[in-house]
């Protein structure tokens, strides 16, 4: 199952970098993914993760790599989606970030449950989605410091679509992502966690 989902990672990511619209917005678009392969199969051994976060990965990466070939802005399935909800953007931004969110906070919560460094369930609920918001935030700055060094060549990363609020709503939508990821996968997680020891 593990293999397989790096298998569609790898092969999305060559597809995705065959032509994609803009390569410079391509390579920091996937640049996340680019980073985190190695650090998963360099301590696959050591510290397994659970197969729900290998599938939430894969996902999350998946995301990646579609905006990464169109740049946000022009995602196909995001037209899509903006089409259907009658909103003036192309949404899929927003799916990106809700996903910054979503996977993070589930990625703290393993390591901070398996590494005994928080007690209590309520405790670590909170500190994952700050570690969630921290990430996002984070991520906002690199959008900016990448706006500063490229100058008008940062508009197809941004992906702002005009929107002045759209470092809100992003992290907005990454604190969403991560509230509903420990709203609804929690126990989920801790069976499998159980399972590993």
């Amino acid at each position: 199952m593990k293999l397989l989902g790096f298998a569609v990672v790898l092969v999305a990511l060559v597809i995705s970098g065959i032509n994609p619209h803009d390569r410079a917005t391509w390579w920091m678009e996937v640049a996340p993914v680019l980073i985190a392969a190695p650090i998963l199969i360099a301590t696959y051994r050591r510290f397994p993760l659970t197969t729900l976060l290998y599938v939430l990965i894969v996902v999350h990466a998946l995301v990646l790599i579609y905006g990464g070939a169109y740049t946000y802005a022009r995602v196909p399935l995001g037209f899509w989606l903006q089409d259907l909800l009658a909103l003036e953007r192309n949404p899929y931004d927003r799916v990106g970030h809700f996903m910054q969110g979503f996977v993070p906070a589930m990625l703290a919560r393993e390591i901070f449950i398996r590494g005994g460094l928080v007690t209590g369930r309520r405790m670590t609920a909170f500190l994952s989605a700050c570690v969630a918001l921290a990430f996002s935030a984070f991520y906002e700055l690199i959008e900016w410091w990448a706006a500063l060094a490229l100058g008008q060549g940062a508009h197809e990363f941004l992906g702002t679509q005009g929107d002045p609020w759209d470092t809100q709503a992003d992290m907005f939508l990454a604190l969403i992502g991560a509230l509903l990821a420990l709203a609804l996968l929690s126990r989920m997680q801790d069976r499998q966690i159980q399972a590993l020891r």
